[in-house]
């Protein structure tokens, strides 16, 4: 890991990607930086005071969308389920412009390769960190070793090895293999004590086999959601952003990006939502359903942060964005050891403290969230940049 200081030659330091410049040009795309800081305005938390407002506005809208930023307890789909997703697929779309600038200033395969895993190495290790600080290094059995980080980090590596590999439609068909896989293994083999087909929260295979080869703590207690089986239909969401991104990369198709996009966008949807009548679309299970729903979905978000930013080149809105997905993996690690809340409330206990008792938690989470953007615009202001 190390900081950047240069806005034209740095590598791009989004969480377990290289960098994300056009193959044929210097300039990044501001689109790609502005869906990532959307993204990680929410997994870093940015959504906790909306969270927060619910039942206090009697704004039925206001409601709705803290419900929506919060997880089901099993089956189901929030707006929530889908951060973590898109930012995988924004990792596969930021790698295919990687790769290919690696290509154009000649390194080999194997060079490649081997960037892309000690990316990974680093950021199985960061993300160990991350999910056990203050870590228990004398007790081994509680540090759990699935994590956001290494799942990015796993999931960039592979997909390193089938982009400089397959073509477009090889890719497409291999995580469609690798969903059709998933989806059979978890209704064909049997579970000790439930047989086959069981998607229950104690039944399913994916938690049989954590516990029964992940070793450390799993953070469902029966099973780990960011534990080993989880990881193989995770990883088709870069393989799919790599598709994404070669659409994206190619100068024939300037006319016809959109509609591609477009076309991958709601084909995800559709065969999510009809394959989800039988295979519930389901986050932690990382159903094959809950897969192509989200791919579509990022296909989507891709495309309306694409048009209106690169192409349209209305730009002023996208900057707040921006200063957050330029140091998203800062952002991550600061609302984790850096209490923001802490001194928000040392600041700006004054402003709301006559305010109902009730309203202030809201307004220190706000006041935290505005905390970390200053501290993300300084880092920007003065071009550091925190990077794997």
């Amino acid at each position: 890991m190390s900081i950047s200081s240069s806005s034209e030659t740095r590598k791009d330091p989004e969480i377990g990607s290289p960098v994300s410049a056009a193959p044929n040009a210097s300039k990044r795309l501001l689109s790609i930086d502005a869906l990532r800081g959307f993204d990680m305005l929410l997994i870093a938390g940015g959504g906790t005071f909306l969270v927060l407002l619910k039942g206090k506005t009697g704004i039925g809208a206001i409601d709705w969308i803290a419900n929506q930023l919060t997880h089901p307890a099993w089956d189901g789909f929030t707006f929530y389920d889908f951060i973590f997703p898109l930012f995988l697929f924004i990792a596969g779309v930021s790698l295919t412009f990687s790769l290919n600038k690696g290509k154009s200033l000649g390194l080999s395969k194997p060079t490649l390769y081997r960037k892309t895993f000690v990316r990974m190495i680093v950021l199985i290790l960061l993300g160990m960190l991350y999910k056990n600080a203050p870590v228990p290094f004398f007790e081994p059995s509680q540090i759990r070793l699935g994590s956001v980080l290494g799942r990015i980090g796993l999931a960039t590596f592979v997909a390193t090895w089938f982009y400089l590999n397959m073509d477009f439609y090889k890719r497409l068909a291999s995580g469609m293999t690798i969903l059709l896989l998933y989806y059979a293994a978890l209704y064909l083999i049997p579970v000790p004590g439930y047989g086959a087909g069981d998607l229950s929260f104690e039944g399913n295979l994916v938690g049989w086999f954590d516990r029964t080869f992940l070793p450390g703590r799993l953070h469902q207690v029966t099973y780990d959601e960011l534990g080993l089986l989880t990881q193989f239909p995770a990883l088709c969401l870069t393989l799919f952003g790599t598709l994404a991104g070669e659409i994206i990369g190619k100068a024939w198709l300037d006319k016809r990006k959109g509609s591609y996009l477009a076309i991958g966008g709601v084909a995800g949807i559709a065969l999510g939502l009809l394959w989800g009548l039988h295979f519930p679309i389901n986050k932690h299970l990382w159903s094959s359903s809950f897969i192509l729903l989200t791919t579509g979905m990022a296909f989507l978000f891709l495309l309306a942060f694409y048009w209106v930013i690169d192409v349209w080149k209305i730009r002023k809105w996208a900057f707040f964005f921006q200063v957050i997905g330029l140091n998203s993996l800062t952002i991550y690690f600061a609302y984790s050891f850096i209490d923001f809340g802490f001194t928000s409330r040392k600041l700006f206990y004054g402003l709301y403290t006559p305010l109902p008792e009730e309203w202030h938690a809201v307004f220190q989470a706000f006041g935290a969230f505005l905390l970390v953007w200053i501290f993300l615009y300084i880092l920007y202001r003065l071009k550091l940049f925190v990077k794997v």
